[in-house]
């Protein structure tokens, strides 16, 4: 199976260089990924670097920990769409999912929607499963499912917990089959993100990516 085109290439690390960013949208031209996720600030950068290349740009919104106010979320999808951006990663209020608060969750997503699809960009929710419960996850699933988003992510990266073959299965068990589902955090081997491509995941975020598919060519992997 080849990876490459699963794959959002990423580098979201506070001491982040513009040479970091330039290395990482050189890679993702040369083995076909499907996009770079860049901190906002390097949206701009990032476009530039791949003048003419199918490769997307996607930032995050609200990350790591998703308690920015709407206003301040909204702020940065706006500003990351004047510089160019194509795709976005929103981090949800993980303390509302955790506070059973399903009303103000429902509000940010009505106002974060229309902002997005008005431009036709590509959204990713990410919900921090890692810190979930199953019965959370399930209702993360019925709320953003029927709102018309493109991806339900699992993990930021930051959290204890990143990307497990259980959420996976969970989220397609529970989200209409029109939502994808990106599979993010600890994902470092090319076993293991074979492996949530198998249980559904239809993209990647990975820092490890170049040795993730170079991984493809060892022996211990050939089942995936």
């Amino acid at each position: 199976m080849s990876l490459a085109a699963y794959i959002d290439h990423t580098i979201l690390k506070p001491t982040t260089l513009v040479s970091d960013v330039e290395k990482l949208c050189k890679e993702a031209n040369d083995y076909g990924f499907a996009a770079v996720c860049v901190p906002p600030n390097f949206v701009r950068k990032a476009k530039s670097f791949l003048n003419n290349s199918s490769v997307k740009v996607a930032t995050v919104i609200g990350f790591p920990f998703g308690y920015a106010a709407v206003e301040a979320k909204l702020a940065e999808i706006v500003l990351a769409m004047v510089d160019g951006v194509d795709e976005l990663d929103v981090v949800v209020n993980i303390s509302a999912i955790k506070n059973q608060d399903w009303g103000y969750l429902a509000n940010e997503l009505n106002h974060i929607m229309p902002v997005v699809k008005s431009k036709n960009k590509v959204i990713k929710i990410i919900i921090e499963s890692g810190v979930l419960t199953d019965d959370e996850i399930i209702k993360c699933c019925e709320l953003y499912g029927v709102a018309g988003i493109d991806y339900l992510k699992t993990s930021t990266g930051y959290a204890e917990k990143g990307a497990t073959i259980e959420a996976v299965k969970l989220f397609r068990l529970h989200l209409p089959a029109a939502v994808q589902i990106k599979a993010s955090g600890g994902i470092r081997d090319y076993a293991f993100a074979a492996a949530l491509v198998a249980a559904g995941a239809t993209r990647l975020g990975c820092s490890a990516s170049v040795a993730i598919v170079n991984g493809a060519n060892d022996g211990h992997n050939a089942t995936y």
